[in-house]
């Protein structure tokens, strides 16, 4: 059995009960639920439908994002994030280049490493580098001026852990950002790499062992097998290609608002909604959702 999960976006509710109507008949689907008036619908499915992409690239065009998972364990445990453009809308350490006044250098490196262009590793020690000599102090200034939660994230963590999930952050940014982001948005655990600071100033270089792709593969093991979890039990989301690893082997691997040469490598990809896509795709509705 498969749950057939349509939404769209929360600030322009568009979700046409006609539309949900058509492709349950369509399918032969079970009857309708409502998630949310407008926002979010489900109903259920004998078989995964051959023509799922052909049907999810017409929806996308009209601004619904289609997901269809095994109705067993779709609801989950443990929740793996991402932070640069999934838990927050900005890319930390183009804020920060920003402030060095070398930004549009470092957003094109950020954006070709994020699609998979480049080695992440190498891009991350090149663009810190740029950083040298910039004034610890504008780490905080950046978090308190230019960096915005994801719409969602709240109602996401608070939901999930309402009902007895574990959330950790994992980010190959900075420990100074993620433990702000973490601790506002209620997750129990973060890990991302360390800038390094001398005489009160960024020295260009970034703690070893640097965390990459395969550092977020590692902390989704580590932890699912701390917990006594499997990874069936995990949804993970991100939106870079550094974020594959974990995506492909979460349980429910969500490729958000993410770069098209990595949402076409996950089955999960959330274009239009936001982070409650996330509690809609686990069969929680809007009344179920933790303030």
């Amino acid at each position: 059995m498969f749950i057939a999960t349509l939404l769209t976006s929360p600030t322009n509710p568009s979700l046409d009960p006609a539309l949900v109507d058509s492709l349950r008949n369509a399918w032969g689907g079970g009857d309708a639920t409502w998630l949310a008036p407008d926002e979010a619908a489900e109903f259920s499915l004998e078989a995964m439908p051959s023509n799922q992409w052909d049907v999810w690239a017409d929806l996308q065009g009209m601004g619904v994002d289609l997901v269809i998972l095994p109705a067993e364990g779709r609801r989950k445990k443990m929740l793996l994030a991402d932070m640069d453009s999934t838990m927050i809308q900005q890319e930390c350490i183009d804020e920060l280049a920003d402030e060095a006044g070398v930004g549009d250098h470092v957003k094109d490196i950020t954006a070709r490493a994020m699609n998979g262009e480049l080695d992440f590793e190498g891009a991350l020690i090149e663009r810190v580098g740029l950083l040298k000599g910039l004034d610890e102090a504008v780490i905080t200034q950046v978090l308190d001026t230019r960096i915005t939660l994801m719409p969602g994230g709240k109602s996401l963590l608070a939901t999930m852990k309402a009902n007895g999930a574990y959330a950790a952050l994992v980010s190959g940014g900075f420990t100074a950002f993620t433990a702000r982001v973490a601790a506002t948005l209620g997750f129990d655990e973060n890990r991302a790499n360390t800038l390094l600071v001398e005489d009160g100033k960024l020295s260009g270089d970034v703690g070893r062992p640097i965390l990459g792709r395969e550092a977020k593969v590692q902390a989704l093991k580590e932890i699912t097998a701390r917990l006594g979890l499997t990874q069936d039990d995990v949804m993970a989301v991100g939106d870079g290609a550094n974020d594959l690893g974990m995506l492909g082997l979460a349980g429910a691997g969500v490729a958000l608002h993410a770069k098209p040469s990595v949402a076409a490598e996950c089955d999960i990809r959330i274009n239009h909604g936001d982070l409650t896509a996330l509690l809609y795709i686990q069969g929680y509705a809007k009344t179920d959702f933790t303030a």
